[in-house]
């Protein structure tokens, strides 16, 4: 007679995992065995039958098996070779989920077997709740109250868990402390239910071909198809796209519908993990103050991971081939560099928005080619007319002797304009009228981009079946963040005491709260009023350093301007001392808003994933968009403008005049600090931060392994099982870094693309590693990620959308006020007199009487074999002898007139032009569109033909029990007449699922 709230459970020969309340119908021969497994009951109440429990559970331990209940004696193989590391032991289950904890205990005491320890806790209980002085009994060292509050919230989860249908193993906590893996697998009714509710959409068993168009596009997709063979990754994705299964979200009451062949492998093990991670996500634990769900858990460390498993070895030696091997040989290494990737198959691995990433940076990378061609052209056009540049070779000219006022007071000189011949010469290649052409370009390149990721992203979506995702799916696989549970029931605390807690039952999430049960923006006020303060305080802290390294260009100018020596060189030192300081700090600075713009968003307590990542983009990329750019603005628009005139100079502090540009103009400095800061940023993060780091951080978490305390391992010599091959990985964070590295790359080569036509090349020469890159860290360094279903790349789009309105504004500017281009047509077509460029530099440069220089600025022992009356600086204004004198002149204004004239007509025919792209441009394909409606049709067509062969099923058993007579005609007739009506619209025959469309 089973005692009293004790459930009669079938143990499983040779079953290590735990068993879940309700008979399995898988398992050995002979007669079923059973083990007592305690109801559920409340925290701390002591149940008499532990005694007798323990006691069966002995028998049964040392009758059959040395595997008990969900503990695995580690001394004693199991019964059955392991065939897959990817099982439970044995050999059947498939681990969908892994749950990883670290255990320690305090003085354990006894000298008992590791088999008699199994039968005392053969029940999941633990020492404490045991009657101790048993016969057999193991007395355990008592564990910290914190130790025994977190086993005890593990136990009631993973009970939770086996409730909600669950199959966990776990292996034995034989050491003083060490680290616990809870595998999990779900069973088909699970995975059935759950994907019902989650409306997973499965592959139907009709099949279909999708038709390429006319003729026409037929012969030029083959023959693109035939040139590009030795480019496709040789999967079994790539082999038959122009196949496609009809699909639709599975229902268990349609199950005829879909053609499940074996219901172990009807689900892929990414759709497998994702049913599972819902699972977990929605589970509570109502000793954890009804936490909801395994995020919740890992954050209050009663778990340390949650990850699913990697599908075997990437580079596993023998022929034995899996997802993550073939991503590994045919995408995530640097020898297929020159290979498209297999999205496809990264989409079925990793899920659709990993997926979604990497086909966005395909498209991205592929669309700099054409901008990196017209790039190089432009910077050819410029090395080929640099002889023909005639404001260049007037400044080098010898005899034009320009005497050009003091660069500094005192201590500097006066100084020949033609020993800046070099740097004119330079500036020539940027500064160009092929320049203008290619910023045009480039804006056209951008709204071409976005319009084509647009169109491959429905295109995607199609293939994906993600054109049917609703609203409805979305909001259901969103969940409250552990934070905003904390945050509502700490209100709900402090509001009405702690009956108010007892409204959210471990059954009921914060999702479903009433009005006056979660966060208004009274809550929110104190983290918004700290998050406009932060950014104000980090947006004002970038600026300052920037002031920081303008006063270091100034201070050392003027310290290197004293000595003979280092004079000649000042310019150069001080700009590339300084843009190297600027990279540096960027880089520093970038690591620090990063964690920063996460603080942030945590105390604003947003209640869902989603709405966090939003929020967090947003913050980082503000941040980090003026870090990196903060530099190259000034550079671009206020060096050289706030300068004053010799005899009336600015004056940072006492002595230290503010900087001056090249004599050729701030372009080529601006792109001297544009490629070192854009090359240098590719380059350190690409090789410290993304290799460097990830294997600094495995190597210490490998040392600090082998130094931990703890008894030898017995299984330490056998080959390492999958989870602890995958426990040994970094846990993967989001997609946040990558798309972030890439938005401020496209940001360097739109928005001051004026100034350096080389960006697009660089860029895309990163890029081909940088697919790679990531590829090898997520096949080689990172824990599976889980599959998020997702229909687009989010808020990314906006961005890049807003980056690329921005810089059509950008590059009107850099071309208007940077450059002299403006300048040139100017002069070209108001003052030239005979409608060339000859003496433009004379007319750029205004006279200065030497006499007017205040006291003590004049330039002490000058090396000028004659006296100086007039002294020449670069700026539009009266001479001394009119009657205004060094005011700005008429040509000033004409020239300031003509810039704002320029930004005006640039900015709104670049706009229309890009309007007018998009216009062209649909979003959504034409043949896609007419598949989409054509493959609704399609499914209703199905529909009627799997329900006629389903009635005609269901009538034949009555037919042949009533025999022949005029009711079985008339049956027969009444089964053959919806045929006959669903024959004309139906495409395939009764006989054939393959259809053309």
């Amino acid at each position: 007679m089973a005692a009293p709230g004790l459930r009669d459970i079938p143990l499983l020969p040779g079953s290590p995992r735990r068993l879940s309340s309700r008979t399995v119908a898988r398992g050995g021969q002979g007669p079923k065995q059973y083990l007592k497994v305690p109801s559920p009951r409340v925290p701390g109440q002591r149940d008499s039958s532990n005694q007798q429990s323990s006691q069966v559970s002995r028998r049964e331990c040392s009758r059959d098996s040395a595997v008990i209940n969900n503990y695995l004696d580690a001394n004693e193989a199991p019964s059955e070779a392991r065939l897959s590391r990817m099982h439970f032991h044995d050999n059947q289950r498939k681990v969908d989920y892994v749950l990883a904890y670290h255990y320690r205990k305090r003085g354990a005491q006894g000298h008992g077997s590791p088999g008699h320890l199994l039968a005392v806790i053969s029940n999941g209980e633990t020492g404490k709740e045991r009657r101790a002085g048993g016969p057999g009994d193991v007395e355990l060292g008592p564990l910290d109250a914190l130790e025994e509050e977190r086993r005890e919230q593990r136990d009631e989860f993973e009970h939770n868990l086996m409730a909600a249908g669950l199959e966990l193993e776990k292996d034995l906590e034989s050491k003083s402390q060490g680290s616990v893996f809870v595998r999990i697998h779900a069973p088909w009714q699970v995975l059935a239910r759950e994907a019902e509710f989650l409306k997973i959409k499965v592959p139907t068993k009709k099949m279909y071909e999708i038709k390429s168009g006319g003729s026409i596009a037929k012969k030029f997709s083959a023959i693109l198809q035939t040139l590009s063979s030795p480019l496709q990754p040789r999967v079994p994705e790539h082999s038959n796209n122009r196949m496609k299964n009809l699909s639709y979200p599975f229902s268990r009451e349609k199950m005829y519908l879909y053609n499940i062949q074996e219901k172990d492998t009807f689900f892929d093990n990414a759709t497998r993990s994702r049913i599972v991670h819902e699972i977990l996500k929605r589970t509570a634990c109502s000793r954890a103050n009804n936490t909801m769900g395994i995020n919740s858990l890992i954050a209050n460390n009663i778990y340390e991971a949650a990850y699913p498993l990697h599908d075997g070895e990437y580079d596993s030696p023998g022929d034995d081939m899996n997802d993550r091997k073939l991503l590994y040989q045919e995408w995530a290494r640097y020898g297929v560099f020159y290979k498209f990737q297999p999205i496809d198959l990264i989409r079925k691995y990793f899920g659709e928005k990993i997926g979604l990433y990497f086909a966005w940076l395909g498209l991205y990378t592929s669309f700099l080619i054409p901008s990196s061609v017209i790039g190089v052209i432009v910077f050819l056009y410029g090395c080929a007319t640099i002889e023909e540049d005639i404001p260049s070779k007037e400044m080098c000219d010898h005899q034009n002797a320009f005497t050009m006022c003091p660069l500094c007071d005192k201590s500097c000189d006066y100084w020949n304009l033609s020993s800046a011949c070099g740097t004119a010469r330079a500036s020539h290649l940027f500064d160009n009228p092929a320049t203008v052409f290619f910023s045009i370009f480039m804006a056209l390149w951008a709204t071409m981009f976005l319009e084509n990721w647009k169109r491959l992203q429905m295109r995607l979506g199609y293939f994906w079946d993600l054109t049917g995702i609703e609203e409805e799916e979305e909001r259901s696989q969103e969940h409250s963040r552990p934070e905003y549970e904390t945050k509502v029931r700490e209100k709900l605390l402090k509001e009405s005491g702690k009956s108010a807690v007892q409204k959210l039952d471990a059954n009921s999430p914060v999702d479903d709260e009433d009005d006056e049960d979660k966060l208004t923006w009274k809550d929110r006020f104190p983290g918004y009023l700290m998050n406009f303060a932060s950014i104000l305080f980090m947006i004002a802290l970038t600026f300052s350093i920037v002031f920081g390294v303008i006063v270091y260009r100034i201070t050392t100018a003027a310290a290197l301007s004293l000595s003979k020596a280092t004079r000649s060189n000042v310019r150069a030192t001080v700009t590339a001392t300084a843009v190297i300081i600027n990279l540096v700090v960027i880089l520093i600075l970038d690591e620090i808003y990063g964690a920063v713009a996460k603080w942030l968003t945590k105390i604003e307590v947003p209640k869902t994933e989603q709405t966090f990542e939003e929020r967090l983009i947003l913050k980082a990329f503000l941040l980090k968009f003026v870090n990196a750019y903060s530099p190259i603005f000034y550079v671009a628009f206020f060096k050289g403008r706030f300068v004053g005139r010799p005899g009336s100079y600015v004056y940072v502090f006492d002595g230290y005049r503010m900087e001056e540009c090249a004599p050729g103009g701030c372009l080529m400095e601006l792109c001297i600090q544009l490629s070192i800061i854009m090359l240098g940023k590719q380059l350190i993060q690409n090789n410290i931060f993304e290799i460097g780091v990830p294997k600094l951080k495995k190597l210490f978490r490998k040392l600090k392994d082998e130094t931990e305390p703890g008894e030898s391992d017995p299984d330490h010599s056998k080959r390492p099982e999958q989870w602890d091959l995958d426990y040994s990985l970094e846990p993967y964070t989001g997609l946040t870094p990558e798309y972030m590295e890439m938005i401020i790359q496209f940001g360097f080569v739109t928005l001051f693309v004026a100034s350096f036509p080389l960006a697009p090349v660089f860029a895309l020469l990163n890029n081909v590693i940088e697919v790679r890159l990531d590829a090898k860290k997520f096949v080689t360094e990172l824990r599976r990620p889980d599959a998020v279903r997702t229909k687009d790349i989010g808020i990314w789009f906006d961005i890049l959308s807003g980056i690329g309105k921005f810089s059509v504004i950008i590059n009107a500017f850099v071309i208007a006020v940077t450059s002299d281009f403006i300048p040139r047509l100017v002069y070209q077509y108001s003052y030239s007199h005979n409608g060339t460029l000859h003496g433009f530099v004379n007319h750029t440069l205004s006279f200065f009487n030497v006499s007017q220089l205040k006291e003590g600025t004049q330039p002490e022992n000058s090396q000028f074999d004659q006296e100086v009356q007039f002294c020449r600086f670069k700026d539009y204004r009266e001479p001394p002898w009119a009657p205004n004198p060094y005011e700005f002149s008429k040509q000033y204004w004409s020239v300031l007139s003509a810039r704002l004239a320029f930004v005006i007509i640039f900015q709104n025919l670049v706009m229309f032009l890009s309007v007018l792209v998009d216009w062209m441009i649909p979003d959504i394909p034409t043949d896609i569109s007419d598949q989409i409606k054509k493959e609704k049709s399609l499914l209703v067509d199905f529909f009627l033909k799997e329900e006629h062969e389903k009635v005609k099923l269901a009538d034949e058993p009555t037919q042949r029990s009533q025999g022949g007579g005029d009711r079985s005609r008339r049956s027969r007739a009444a089964s053959s007449a919806p045929s006959g009506r669903s024959q004309p619209g139906s495409i395939a025959s009764s006989g054939s699922q393959h259809t053309n469309v």
